[in-house]
């Protein structure tokens, strides 16, 4: 009897390891965005890629930022396996100076659900360096 109950936990624990290696795994082409110089009012609009390298849906549960200055937008739709996906992040550019933002992604992803991106770059007066 205590072979049969130690088999029993031996392949519940199989079972267990199996179904927790179906898991979803975000991967970002690039962690920061660099605006270089920008102008003042120009489109402040970038793309941060991402790829759902593991084996279940991904879900963007969340995006935030550091400021108002920076406005994140997040899929809605889950990301198949295999599948890309894009975080679209809106500077306000009417604000001259340095950018330094970050932008936390948070997912259903294994190994990382929360992710911190970052931005950076200058926006620059028209016409004056």
């Amino acid at each position: 009897m205590k072979k049969l109950i130690a088999i029993a936990m031996f392949v519940l624990a199989g079972a267990g390891t199996a179904i927790a290696q179906d898991a979803p795994q975000i991967e970002f082409e690039s962690e920061t965005i660099d605006y270089g110089e920008v102008k003042k009012g120009s489109d402040g609009v970038r793309v941060f890629k991402f790829k759902n390298t593991g084996n279940a849906p991904l879900v963007i549960e969340n995006v935030t930022s550091s400021c108002g200055c920076t406005i994140p937008k997040k899929p809605e739709d889950p990301i198949a396996p295999g599948e890309n996906g894009e975080i679209e992040v809106k500077y306000d550019t009417k604000r001259v100076g340095h950018i330094r933002k970050t932008v936390t992604v948070y997912s259903n992803s294994k190994e990382n659900p929360t992710k911190a991106l970052k931005i950076k770059g200058k926006v620059i007066e028209n016409g004056n360096g």
